[in-house]
């Protein structure tokens, strides 16, 4: 049973530490939220002679850089500003934005990297080459394929981003080229703060649950004879007892005190003072006549 105890013990210190640790990340990523719950971040400043800056697939880029980002409860947003004032903001699937944006040079961003401070933004170059013809874009606004569309901002969920890939694309309103983005986002996560007390509370019971496995003090231990009717003399006499039923009685005599000796008178060892025959003499028997 102590061995059975010690497994459980070490298996609840395994699981308990970790959540414990887990939970302590996430509460101290929870105090560096702004007052109304969200985290702020600032990306460095994106240029391009192209007409736009797109996010091909937003939703792999997520799973790739930021998986946080993408659990249930969470919300992005999105503010982008050019020299003129807001940018357009939209959101719309990849098979709809690829064929309208074909004709005319813009940047793919390849990736978005967590860092301190200014958040890094990796771009391809625009392609196609800008051509004379290609001056020009239809201006974004109002077009039917977008899912949501914003100027200035833009906000989303996980769910916008199911089912088939999402394009996000960042441009002028007006769809002018030589594009100069200032880009600012943020995050709403609505988990955070319940999954990090969750994982707090659970830690501590399991931790204390584990530590009272290791530590319990074990029970002295019961012996029990089985013997034959026939060994039962001697086993007691092993034990120094008269019978097998006087275990565990206090000894009536305190330690140090000496019992009174018996004394046994002898039986028939000594004469009586009247002492007298058992048995009377035989009476004589009469003498025949004659």
């Amino acid at each position: 049973m102590r061995f059975v105890r010690a497994i459980a013990g070490m298996l609840l210190l395994v699981i308990g530490i970790p959540a414990l640790l887990a939970g302590g990340g996430l509460w101290l990523v929870a105090r560096h939220a702004n007052p109304g719950g969200a985290y702020a971040a600032r990306f460095e400043t994106v240029r391009t002679p192209g007409h736009a800056v797109v996010v091909t697939d937003l939703d792999r880029l997520l799973r790739r850089e930021a998986p946080f980002a993408r659990g249930t409860q969470t919300r992005l947003r999105l503010d982008a500003r050019t020299p003129d004032g807001p940018a357009f903001v939209g959101l719309a699937p990849t098979a709809e934005v690829r064929p309208w944006l074909e004709s005319v040079p813009y940047a793919s961003v390849r990736r978005v990297a967590l860092a301190r401070g200014p958040l890094p933004v990796r771009t391809d170059a625009a392609s196609p080459p800008v051509a004379p013809a290609a001056d020009a874009v239809r201006p974004p606004l109002g077009l039917p394929f977008w899912v949501r569309e914003g100027v200035g901002t833009l906000e989303w969920s996980a769910d916008d981003l199911a089912g088939e890939p999402m394009s996000l694309v960042v441009m002028r309103p007006d769809g002018r080229a030589d594009l100069t983005l200032d880009l600012r986002a943020e995050l709403r996560a609505g988990w955070v703060g319940p999954v990090a007390w969750g994982l707090l509370v659970a830690g501590v019971l399991l931790v204390a649950c584990a530590v009272l496995l290791l530590l319990r003090p074990p029970r002295p231990r019961e012996v029990v004879f089985v013997v034959e009717p026939d060994q039962v003399p001697v086993l007691a006499g092993r034990l120094g007892v008269t019978s097998l039923s006087g275990l565990g009685v206090r000894d009536p005599h305190p330690v140090g005190s000496v019992p009174a000796l018996r004394q046994l008178a002898p039986v028939g060892s000594g004469v009586s003072e009247w002492s007298r025959s058992a048995i009377g003499a035989e009476p004589a028997r009469p003498t025949p006549e004659g």
